[in-house]
């Protein structure tokens, strides 16, 4: 069954020449973890925002569970838990009351409301701020409040506008895992937007890229990493100002300082591998294509 069918949307602002969005066609289906990759100013939001009902695409449709959400004001809100980027409507309120009150009014009882919130601050580890106003928590504690209120009273169809930024790596693995969790239990769509092709990775299972308004690529990591790359990515690790000796041949890319990246074939692994002084090395790793070469390439591939 098809949540989201989005035709031929194109959104345009007043005075700006290039549309935020351009022709965007796509599905997303019942159960979806479904993930939009794309640098900032990409249009990313400006869709997500389009699929709520926050905005209205100049042209094109958007169709959620086969109804139009612009024909009715609060369709999509009753479907749809949205975590936007920014939500100070939450700020007069403390973390357990943002909780209860939205499953409330999301259809829970008083008593499922309650029961629901205490189960909530202790699934997103958030109980410690229960009673402390969001107007006071940190950037990160206000972003982990916002995804866990678009959780709460249980719709059918999430969608989460950058939901890792601000947090720390324990509470992103964290998040990562409660949300594979509860698709898995629930059959929850899940629709996330980043512009972190290595965080993405690690929960999707369809991803959209987009670049400049317009979407690029649509399909599963391991079709489109398989259309891109048919070599290995070898990560080498080392001191930063203790660069190693590398084989004859091996022409590596700095990424950042002490971490370089080659691209091998198959058939030269063993030798390059044989080739190396380990002790020159912190770490090595051989794998295949990543996500986020996969959006490198798409968004290059893009460019003008």
């Amino acid at each position: 069954m098809i949540v989201y069918d989005i035709a031929q949307v194109t959104k345009c602002y007043p005075q700006q020449p290039q549309p935020a969005n351009r022709d965007i066609t796509l599905q997303i289906c019942v159960g979806e973890i479904f993930g939009l990759l794309g640098d900032n100013g990409a249009g990313k939001t400006t869709l997500v925002r389009q699929m709520v009902n926050l905005q209205q695409p100049t042209s094109g449709t958007i169709k959620l569970f086969g109804r139009p959400v612009a024909a009715d004001p609060i369709y999509a809100a009753k479907l749809v838990g949205y975590m936007p980027q920014d939500a100070n409507a939450l700020n007069n309120l403390t973390v357990g009351e943002a909780l209860y009150f939205t499953g409330h009014l999301r259809g829970l009882s008083r008593r499922d409301a309650q029961r629901e919130r205490d189960q909530l601050l202790e699934t997103w580890q958030i109980g410690a701020l229960r009673d402390r106003y969001s107007s006071r928590l940190s950037g990160g504690q206000r972003r982990l409040l916002r995804l866990v209120v678009a959780v709460a009273g249980g719709l059918p169809v999430l969608i989460l506008d950058e939901p890792t930024n601000d947090l720390d790596p324990q509470r992103r693995r964290m998040v990562w895992e409660n949300l594979r969790q509860l698709n898995q239990a629930t059959g929850t769509t899940i629709i996330f937007i980043t512009h972190d092709a290595i965080e993405a990775e690690k929960i999707i299972e369809r991803v959209g890229i987009m670049r400049s308004g317009e979407l690029v690529v649509v399909g599963r990591p391991t079709v489109l990493k398989q259309q891109v790359a048919q070599q290995l990515r070898l990560e080498l690790l080392f001191p930063p100002h203790q660069p190693p000796t590398l084989p004859p041949r091996l022409t590596p890319t700095e990424l950042q300082p002490g971490r370089w990246l080659a691209w091998l074939n198959r058939e030269e692994v063993g030798t390059v591998l044989n080739g190396l002084d380990l002790t020159q090395l912190d770490d090595f790793r051989l794998t295949s294509a990543t996500l986020e070469d996969l959006y490198a390439h798409y968004t290059n591939q893009a460019n003008p």
